[in-house]
């Protein structure tokens, strides 16, 4: 849906500005897709990976990634509407894919295993598999760019993925080279009159795209920042809109040099401006947030609000119960305490209420949610998301609503554990380095004693399979 409209949206400005209706429809595909090899190396960088909004980016870029290859198929039939033509490329898709998945069910596991012997075979072997695939994707008259992307998505399933994909990275990097390199002897310095085309299709990529994406997520039923983060992360242009341009410009020469140099420029500037700008995605959510509570109005789906399961006054908060938030939740069941939980995953906030947790969904920052929780009987504050932004604005809300209550943060990095010293929190959790210590602890006792080895081993996956159940 979001695809469509945004495609949609794109190719009605293009239209406006006098371009033609390939030109347009160029356009509108590019602005569409966003950039699956930027965000999610971004998402790891941050260690997002894992939060929801993470998961949502993720499932739409893949979802994207599926589109892109239809898109793919169809640019080579915009300079003549056929529909018989347009739904037998459809169908050749369909094929391609088909006898891809069965490739990758029954032949490759099989083929490869015996590969996987030497590493110079299974090397010549992913590269064989690539070209075979991208051979095969331009006899159909598809863009080989489809074969290399379906070989990719084999590869990448099987069991030997990550090894195929640390040796394929030297020369990934050089195709890489070579491609932008060719794309800048190819550009054009686009003319002053186009300039302002640019800075609107800009703004449509920048702002338009992640509101759409924002007003989709509300009607699921998703509350306000992860909206906001999702639709933040993806407001720029997806390097295969660049393959699109490339094919539309050298192979099928549908559009004219300006408009391929226009594309460039739009994916190119999307991307830098990402790059920078995801860095204060959570300040200026929280400069936004108040401006932006009527997208959850907009929800289809009825969230319930908050889960009542004991009458018990709460003596722990606990914001987060993913990874370090269900290690607490289990210690201070163990021991008897009573836990009030805050998380805006309902996947975990169904699971808690089924094992009578008192919990509450919602963001942390949303002043509703705030309203529900009883701080003032509360004795401990302990916040498992390892944000700055949020776990000072959480410091700053406890303290104000009980000054002697004490406040536990998790933060990933030296400098952020400082400022939350700094500005008042009572002990900051640093996970590698509690970690390292416990460690060290742990071995220490093996050294001593290596009969404890195999307890030590059996009681660690019992405790494992303990703190799955809270994710």
């Amino acid at each position: 849906m979001q695809v469509l409209i945004t495609a949609a949206t794109g190719f009605f400005v293009a239209i406006y500005f006098g371009f033609s209706q390939v030109s347009a429809m160029y356009i509108g595909l590019a602005l569409a897709f966003s950039s699956t090899m930027l965000v999610v190396k971004i998402l790891k960088d941050r260690e997002e990976i894992d939060t929801l909004h993470g998961r949502l980016m993720i499932g739409l870029l893949v979802m994207q990634d599926i589109i892109v290859v239809f898109a793919l198929s169809m640019v080579s039939t915009l300079s003549f509407i056929d529909y018989s033509f347009v739904l037998l490329a459809l169908f050749k898709v369909l094929v391609f894919m088909l006898a891809a998945l069965i490739a990758s069910k029954f032949f490759l596991p099989r083929i490869f295993r015996f590969a996987a012997k030497s590493d110079e075979l299974l090397f010549l072997c992913s590269l064989s598999m690539c070209f075979l695939f991208s051979l095969l994707a331009y006899k159909l008259g598809f863009s080989i760019a489809i074969g290399s992307f379906m070989a990719g998505i084999m590869l990448g399933s099987l069991p030997y993925g990550i090894d195929i994909a640390g040796m394929i990275g030297g020369l990934k990097n050089f195709f890489v080279t070579i491609f932008f390199v060719s794309l800048g002897m190819q550009l054009v310095f686009i003319p002053l009159s186009m300039i302002l085309i640019l800075a609107v299709l800009l703004l449509l990529t920048i702002i338009v795209k992640p509101l759409i994406i924002m007003v989709l997520s509300s009607l699921f039923g998703y509350e306000k920042r992860t909206s906001f983060l999702t639709s933040f992360g993806l407001g720029q242009i997806s390097e295969f809109s660049l393959i699109m341009a490339s094919f539309g410009f050298y192979t099928s020469s549908q559009i004219s040099p300006n408009v391929f140099s226009l594309i460039v420029f739009m994916t190119l500037i999307s991307m830098i401006l990402t790059s920078y700008v995801m860095d204060y995605d959570s300040w200026i959510y929280n400069k936004l947030s108040r401006y932006i509570g009527m997208f959850e109005k907009l929800s289809l789906a009825k969230k319930q609000l908050i889960v009542k399961t004991k009458k018990k006054r709460a003596d722990v908060i606990l914001f987060g119960c993913h990874r370090m938030g269900s290690v607490f939740l289990k210690s201070f069941r163990v021991k008897n305490s009573n836990v009030f939980v805050v998380d805006h995953n309902p996947e975990i906030i169904k699971m808690l209420s089924q094992r009578g947790i008192d919990c509450i969904y919602g963001d942390c920052t949303n002043p509703e949610v705030l309203r529900k929780i009883d701080f003032k009987n509360a004795k401990l504050v302990i916040s498992a998301i390892p944000s700055l932004e949020l776990n000072e604005f959480l410091l700053s809300h406890v303290k104000a609503k009980k000054k002697k209550i004490a406040f536990i943060a998790t933060q990933n990095h030296l400098h952020e554990a400082l400022d939350l010293y700094e500005k008042g929190a009572d002990y900051v959790i640093l996970p590698h380095i509690s970690t390292s210590e416990s460690i060290f602890s742990l071995i220490s006792k093996m050294l001593s004693n290596k009969a404890m080895i195999k307890d030590i081993r059996n009681r660690h996956i019992k405790h494992l399979l303990s703190l799955d159940v809270y994710g």
